[in-house]
């Protein structure tokens, strides 16, 4: 069978285990396109890459247009301005539905908006190249930003719309002069909540709690909504559904060997599933097997160690350490304490690294005081490239030696018991 039901990378299929998050966006929504009210502060998903953020986003997008709103999606990209997307993403959004233009000087207003928006984006690289404050009230930028979003936002209600959702995906990464300026456009419409059908939904990684409120202190009242892992049985579900549309089947023992790699991540799942499709080759009423998973995760191998080297060359020397001595505990959850002692260092010593790799959706709190990858396998895999003398540990500890082997991932020296075969899959997940 040529169709692929699993799509590793890109926006599923089948959306599992999102349903709480899902009823949150509807209630937010609600007294909007009901009352045309303001749906309240900004609400914002955050986790680490692989957790469903933008398809999350997506999702709740299309179920928005389904009820009448016009939306607007906007990506922020390290170090650029967004606000001038937003203006595009708002017009493109109008342009996609079926409103028609409302009475009135609508058209000439949106060109006099987009110029308003626009021309102070000019003024946004200068006020940041000089240090200036996120928001330069005498410049009017912020007001200009307010009244852009009123003027769309009724225009659209007064058109027969429910109003505007406004998505910004990888907020954390959004320029803090435009952010600031959003945000307080943003507070300032919600003083007339029953005058702005508008509604504002983010995402990012979890630096984007301390990414937003550094632009604008009141951004901590914004609702934060952290995404775990999926549960074994939305897992399950993730599998089994996609495949049913096509008349394949899963064995139950198949399904459990992909959930426990996975362990609840869902890019991991689609990974391991795309590959156990493509070697079971279905049609419909076959059934995918351990072998065929087992087959599949061989090929899996490549892509992940990819990943894995992308995140080792992410960190600096200081955070390398931190990762090895992580690693080398071999457990799934480690202590802060654990690893200062590994390192040789005070407990305090560890907070600017420790950010930085939380930051780079490396590490992940745990609880408190615990700390764990947010890859699975990554672990593994630094304490495998060290036991096979690879120089992670000598990059990271030039005058530490190596304390043993540790936990590894389909390494190839038959000396370490501990290393599995290269012709073995990888575990993903400890």
């Amino acid at each position: 069978m040529d169709l692929q039901p699993y799509t590793p990378g890109a926006l599923p299929r089948y959306l599992a285990g999102r349903e709480a998050e899902m009823r949150r966006v509807r209630r937010l929504l609600a007294p909007t396109a009901a009352y045309g009210e303001m749906a309240g502060p900004p609400t914002v998903f955050h986790a680490v890459r692989g957790l469903g953020k933008t398809s999350l986003l997506r999702h709740a997008q299309r179920e928005a247009e389904a009820q009448g709103f016009v939306t607007a999606w906007v990506a922020c990209t390290k170090g650029t301005p967004y606000l001038g997307d937003l203006d595009a993403a708002i017009r493109d959004g109008i342009a996609r539905t079926d409103l028609g233009e409302p009475e009135g000087k609508w058209a000439n207003r949106k060109r006099t908006l987009g110029a308003e928006l626009g021309l102070p984006g000019l003024k946004l690289t200068a006020q940041l190249e000089a240090e200036q404050p996120a928001v330069d009230e005498e410049s009017g930028t912020s007001a200009a930003v307010q009244r852009y979003l009123h003027e769309a936002a009724t225009r659209i209600r007064d058109a027969g719309g429910a109003g505007l959702v406004v998505f910004i995906d990888e907020w954390h990464a959004g320029r803090e002069n435009d952010t600031g300026i959003l945000l307080n456009a943003v507070q300032a419409l919600g003083g007339r909540p029953e005058e702005n059908p508008l509604a504002v939904v983010g995402a990012g990684l979890p630096s984007v709690v301390g990414t937003l409120t550094k632009a604008a202190t009141f951004a901590e009242r914004s609702s934060w909504v952290p995404l775990q892992t999926l549960d074994p049985d939305p897992s399950r579900e993730l599998l089994l559904e996609p495949a049913a549309e096509l008349g394949v089947s899963w064995d139950l023992a198949a399904v459990d060997i992909v959930a426990a790699q996975a362990g609840g991540n869902p890019y991991f799942l689609q990974l391991i599933a795309a590959n156990a499709w493509e070697a079971a080759d279905p049609e419909r009423g076959d059934t995918i097997t351990e072998a065929h998973v087992e087959a599949g995760l061989v090929g899996v191998r490549t892509q992940v160690v990819e990943m894995y080297e992308a995140r080792w060359q992410a960190a600096s020397p200081a955070e390398r350490k931190f990762i090895v001595a992580m690693a080398e505990t071999g457990e799934p959850v480690v202590a802060r304490g654990d690893v200062a002692t590994a390192m040789g260092v005070p407990s305090e010593n560890l907070s600017v690294p420790r950010d930085r790799l939380i930051d780079k959706g490396i590490i992940e709190e745990a609880g408190r005081g615990q700390l764990r990858f947010t890859l699975p396998g990554f672990g593994d895999y630094v304490a495998e490239q060290a036991d096979q003398g690879r120089d992670l540990r000598a990059a990271a500890f030039p005058r530490t030696p190596r304390r043993g082997p540790g936990p590894a991932i389909g390494g190839t020296d038959p000396q370490h018991p501990t290393t599995r075969s290269s012709q073995r899959p990888p575990e993903l997940g400890r």
